[in-house]
């Protein structure tokens, strides 16, 4: 059998792909990525798939997951991530370790939360005349981020940009977007995009601080910085005028 990672989503269950829905109903054993999937989302499962919470698990447990019931069990394994798989999902060393083993494997992309995000604030995140590029970045961790790759030089260039995993060093983003946006700047945190607990945040980089500590967000949100939170330009796509 095999191995299937499938992006959940931003939280709403009816944001989960039709294929992403199907994997999980056909899945023997489901490893899913604890609080950030929406519980809703299990109810897709066969009443006898094995369901593993694999929140404190390390690596190397989780390795032995997929060893013990792909390869001795011969069992059908999703593991299901929030979000989308294609960035700060983890997944690289995990696809590593089953490529060592010979297991075979699937990738089922999801919908992102900054999507999901754009949704509720009802604003694209590029806008002609406006910014024609999207930053997507986060904050330095544990393993650290390449030269040039910080908040503050990414800020220079004045673009959209949506930060994941910062809203908890509210401040110290804010310190470094200050670098290259001017502190009149929209910002916007959405916390828990799509659920039903979801909270909307506005505010510009010379208050959103403050904001954010009164609304007490601390988790699962994302920062997106940039003009168009409130201007627009318009395209010319569609213009009558064919040669514009």
């Amino acid at each position: 059998m095999k191995v299937v990672f499938v992006g959940a989503g931003p939280g709403d269950p009816e944001l989960l792909t039709l294929r992403g829905k199907r994997e999980i109903e056909s899945a023997d054993v489901i490893l899913y990525a604890g609080s950030l999937i929406h519980q809703d989302i299990l109810k897709y499962a066969r009443n006898d798939a094995i369901l593993i919470d694999s929140y404190g698990k390390s690596r190397e447990e989780i390795s032995a997951i997929f060893e013990r019931f792909v390869v001795n069990e011969g069992k059908k394994v999703v593991r299901l991530h929030s979000g989308d798989l294609s960035f700060y999902s983890a997944i690289q060393e995990q696809m590593e370790f089953l490529a060592s083993k010979n297991i075979e494997l699937e990738l089922v992309p999801g919908v992102s939360s900054f999507s999901a995000a754009s949704a509720s604030l009802k604003r694209e995140f590029t806008s002609p005349g406006v910014s024609q590029t999207l930053i997507i970045t986060k904050p330095f961790g544990k393993t650290g981020k390449p030269e040039g790759e910080s908040i503050k030089e990414l800020s220079k260039h004045g673009a959209t940009m949506v930060i994941f995993l910062g809203v908890h060093l509210i401040d110290d983003v804010v310190s470094e977007l200050c670098a290259g946006y001017p502190l009149t700047t929209p910002v916007a945190v959405v916390h828990k995009a799509s659920w039903r607990e979801e909270k909307i945040i506005k505010g510009t980089l010379g208050d959103i601080t403050d904001k954010v500590r009164t609304a007490g967000v601390k988790s699962q949100s994302v920062i997106i910085v940039g003009d168009v939170l409130e201007k627009a330009g318009i395209s010319k796509l569609y213009s009558g005028n064919l040669w514009l």
